[in-house]
């Protein structure tokens, strides 16, 4: 589905050349309707030879004639951004946060009464097209607001809607998921070799792994218990290895993980409230 709005994206960083690559790429958005601002000139440089879209190290021009603002920036510097955004903003014009744990009332009092917020918290995978986005609405924001940001994720992977509580939750796993799924990998391999393969061949076939039980469990439409029975022989090798990652707490490893990654978020995210009121 293409939209036909003006976009302008503030900050250039991994994430926004993510989602501007996809946008142009999947045809979602042309690479005319794109504007991004940054004040590192060879990223832009990069942009405009790469996807043709205008670049410029203004942010108050990008924001001027856009109908959507992508704010793209380290949470770190929303405080000295935002009121250049609030300046050069229309006051039909949506923006949306990527900036992980800045609350929607945090950049709402910094903006124009009744500006439209969402926020969103993608991970990393989208830089290849397989992202997880969760979107979350702001209070002035719509549903027709909402359908929009899930149209531009989408061309990055998937995206899905949570309310705003909730978005600590999806940082603590889909959002240092990929991390967590990084480090399993790092275990296989060191396995391998201890086991006696190569290196690079224990690499290549953890990753791969990883991969084709992502996409069987996507493809089969059937949930990991199902699964993961399916390959679990009585008295088999994979009986024997699940009973040692059960042994060493694999499950609490994991529900650990999220859990201290989900309580960190929310403690950024009530710091950055108290340093916005």
């Amino acid at each position: 589905m293409s939209v036909e709005h003006t976009i302008a994206f503030v900050g250039s960083g991994n994430m926004a050349r993510a989602l501007i690559r996809g946008l142009v790429g999947t045809a979602t958005v042309r690479a005319d309707q794109i504007i991004a601002a940054d004040p590192d000139g060879a990223k832009l440089s990069t942009l405009e030879q790469e996807l043709g879209i205008r670049c410029t190290s203004d942010n108050a021009e990008a924001v001027r004639d856009a109908d959507v603002v992508v704010l793209a920036t380290k949470p770190q510097v929303f405080a000295q951004l935002l009121p250049g955004v609030a300046a050069a903003l229309g006051k039909d014009t949506v923006l949306i946060s990527v900036a992980a744990g800045i609350p929607t009332a945090v950049i709402e009092r910094a903006l124009p009464t009744g500006t439209r917020v969402v926020r969103t918290m993608p991970n990393t995978p989208a830089l290849v097209g397989a992202g997880a986005t969760a979107i979350a609405a702001g209070r002035q924001a719509t549903e027709e607001d909402l359908a929009l940001a899930e149209i531009l994720f989408r061309s990055v992977g998937i995206s899905v809607r949570v309310p705003e509580d909730q978005l600590d939750a999806v940082t603590g796993l889909s959002g240092s998921g990929p991390a967590y799924v990084f480090a399993m990998v790092e275990a296989l391999r060191d396995a391998g070799v201890r086991e006696g393969l190569p290196e690079e061949t224990a690499l290549q076939l953890a990753s791969q792994t990883v991969f084709g039980a992502a996409r069987l469990l996507q493809d089969e439409n059937e949930s990991p218990e199902v699964l993961r029975e399916r390959v679990t022989s009585p008295g088999g090798t994979t009986r024997a290895g699940l009973d040692a990652l059960s042994e060493a707490g694999f499950a609490d490893a994991v529900q650990g993980a999220v859990r201290a990654a989900t309580r960190r978020s929310a403690e950024l995210g009530k710091n950055a409230e108290d340093a916005g009121s």
